[in-house]
């Protein structure tokens, strides 16, 4: 599936990720780089869904979801190219992460950012810590 902005493209097929230029995004990384690549590598191959935001055919940013399907899903790896920050990508990427059909509107989400809770509060995540960010079910009812 597939989600288009002006140039910019957010595509869910893993066959087109470049895993080799993700890896290194990651191992530079204050959420990865402390971590061997191919424990990287499996948590991607074993991702509910991965994300890559494309300026025409070039991967400039990228995100993967851990879930159930159902009731939980966790927020992963989310990252964009420095040169395309500022342009409200990083944004429309987790917008679409958050709204991507294989996932339940019932899912509650979870994240870890070290970095950028104002952009996850806009997009209804509260904290849950230090660095842990919950966004509640979406049709839960009210306590």
């Amino acid at each position: 599936m597939q989600w288009t902005r002006g140039s910019f493209v957010i595509d869910d097929d893993r066959t087109r990720l470049d895993m080799p230029l993700i890896m290194g995004w990651l191992s530079e990384s204050y959420w990865a780089g402390w971590r061997p690549p191919d424990e990287d590598r499996t948590s991607w191959d074993a991702a509910a869904v991965v994300l890559g935001l494309y300026d025409g055919e070039e991967l400039i940013g990228c995100a993967r979801v851990v879930s159930d399907f159902t009731r939980l899903s966790y927020l992963s790896d989310v990252f964009v190219e420095p040169r395309y920050r500022g342009l409200g990508l990083g944004r429309w990427l987790v917008e679409t992460t958050l709204g991507h059909p294989a996932i339940s509107d019932n899912s509650r989400w979870v994240l870890h950012t070290a970095d950028a809770h104002g952009l996850y509060a806009q997009l209804g995540f509260e904290a849950a810590g230090e660095s842990i960010m919950e966004r509640p079910h979406t049709s839960a009812p009210a306590s």
